[in-house]
């Protein structure tokens, strides 16, 4: 190998296990692993080790790749169960929603900055995306409702393909032909419209053809999986459709689909993602210059501001219209629309076609995203308390590579026993599971014990659940029940369904 090629792995790996380690320090720290990322670019970039990137262009393909892994693995893991209640609210809000910020943060910044109406809508249409893989990092580690964490996952999963649209609209706005708004209108429907059916065609053939294969090593499976989603992806950029929505479409029919090897495949999946968060936060934090971030201060905080406090909360609000939604969970869902890397990817469509501005526009973006980012991660969870819309006794998903579990089709999952649950005092036959379902480990005091049916359980237990798939929504159910109401929850008309206010 020749000295830059070594020279280059050595930089690459070093960086790579600074970021895994980080992980771990972020989480202690309660500060966002993607800000980590983003400061290690930084800071072996020009105004670090003196690494000088600025290929606008290569990092706007590399992103796009990295956001195809990323939204496939939020797909991958989405359950259908808790997806299908809320999916209209999500398509409403990734839609609908997305229209309303980018108008009121155009009007704002257009008043405030005196921008010109494109360039002011730009800011609007590449901030009105809520990033996947923030909102997958940070979510996953709160315990709330499955309806608002759902809604959250799949509006991130989704309103990236209407805003790629949107954002590429915008930037040639002036430089092709322009079409009246009605020829864009139509022509947006229509690619959203069959990115959803090639996302549809590509995880039903992967679906038939993954149960059907005999493949030789279990760790193909996976392989063939993330080929679907990004077949998926190339064959709805080919016919001009929304690749990305047809990445999350093929990505949450394979990942419900029952395949072969399924733990290993979303394990697969979720390394990759990481992966992919690494290098894509870590090659943006290379791209950005700082000594131009200081102009970019003010900008950053007043189209910030009108993003927060303006057009989330009343995008938000108008989407939630024809849906069941309670006051406290619309604020929670504002607050909880978080900006990452793909803002930052969108900054680079403007930039990379030389619209006027642009440059401006991807260092506010940058700023935008390091604030704010602060601001409401680190806030999600005393605001969720604080609204009343936590769910501790909400079980979790462990992630495991076992055979026994892969061949009885089942799911580990974890449960803690919280203050003020009524599942305290509770035996462990009064629980009442489906057959099927079984507690097979306690957690207490640090001791782990088997139960058996007349093992009572305390505050502060920590339960291992073993479901098998047919199953698991029941045991949920049941267990969310038991939560609220006891162990006569059925007689007090308890069923546990989740509550929408």
């Amino acid at each position: 190998m020749t000295p830059g090629l070594n020279l280059a792995l050595l930089v690459g790996a070093a960086v790579l296990l600074v970021a895994v380690g980080a992980v771990r320090f972020s989480t202690r720290l309660g500060v966002p692993s993607l800000l980590v990322y983003l400061a290690l670019g930084v800071l072996i970039g020009e105004a670090g080790l003196g690494i000088r990137f600025d290929d606008v262009e290569l990092t706007r393909v590399l992103g796009f790749c990295a956001l195809i892994v990323i939204i496939a693995e939020g797909g991958l893991s989405a359950r259908w169960s808790t997806l299908r209640p809320v999916l209209g609210l999500a398509a409403v809000l990734s839609t609908v929603g997305v229209v309303v910020s980018i108008v009121v943060v155009g009007v704002v910044v257009h008043l405030l900055l005196g921008l010109d109406w494109r360039l002011a809508l730009l800011y609007g249409a590449v901030l009105s995306s809520t990033d996947a893989a923030a909102v997958f990092a940070t979510l996953r580690r709160l315990r709330l409702p499955p309806r608002l964490v759902a809604t959250l996952e799949a509006e991130s999963g989704m309103n990236d393909a209407p805003v790629v649209l949107l954002v590429l609209l915008l930037s040639r706005a002036g430089v092709a032909a322009a079409h009246p708004w009605w020829y864009e209108a139509l022509l947006l429907g229509y690619e959203l419209g069959a990115g959803a059916a090639v996302g549809v065609g590509a995880g039903l053939a992967g679906r038939y053809a993954l149960r059907r294969a005999a493949l030789p090593s279990a760790g193909l499976y996976p392989i063939a999986v993330v080929g679907f989603t990004v077949l998926a992806y190339a064959a709805g950029s080919v016919l001009h459709a929304s690749g990305f929505l047809a990445v999350y479409v093929a990505g949450v029919l394979l990942g419900n689909s029952n395949l072969p090897h399924r733990q290993a495949i979303l394990g697969f999946a979720d390394g990759l993602a990481w992966l992919a968060q690494i290098g894509l936060f870590v090659l943006l934090g290379l791209l950005v210059s700082p000594t131009r971030l200081d102009a970019a201060v003010l900008p950053a905080v007043i189209t910030g501001l009108a993003l927060l406090l303006f057009a989330r909360p009343l995008s938000v609000a108008v989407s939630a219209l024809p849906f069941r939604v309670s006051r406290r969970e619309q604020i929670f869902l504002s607050w909880a629309g978080l900006r990452g890397a793909v803002p930052i990817v969108l900054a680079t469509i403007p930039l990379s076609l030389r619209v006027p501005g642009a440059d401006r526009l991807f260092d506010a973006v940058f700023v935008l995203v390091v604030i704010f980012t602060l601001l409401q991660a680190g806030t999600l969870a005393p605001a969720a308390r604080r609204l009343g819309v936590t769910a501790p006794a909400e079980a979790s998903e462990i992630l495991l590579e076992t055979a026994p579990l892969e061949r009885m089709r089942a799911d580990l999952l974890q449960l803690e026993v919280p203050p003020g649950s009524r599942l305290g005092g509770v035996h462990v036959d009064e629980l009442r599971l489906p057959v099927g379902a079984a507690v097979t480990l306690v957690l207490r005091d640090g001791v782990g014990f088997v139960p058996g049916p007349d093992t009572r359980l305390k505050v502060g237990d920590s339960l291992l659940i073993v479901a098998t798939a047919g199953v698991r929504d029941a045991a949920e159910r049941r267990l969310r029940a038991v939560s609220r109401r006891g162990r006569l929850a059925r007689w007090f008309g308890e069923y546990g369904e989740d509550r929408t206010g």
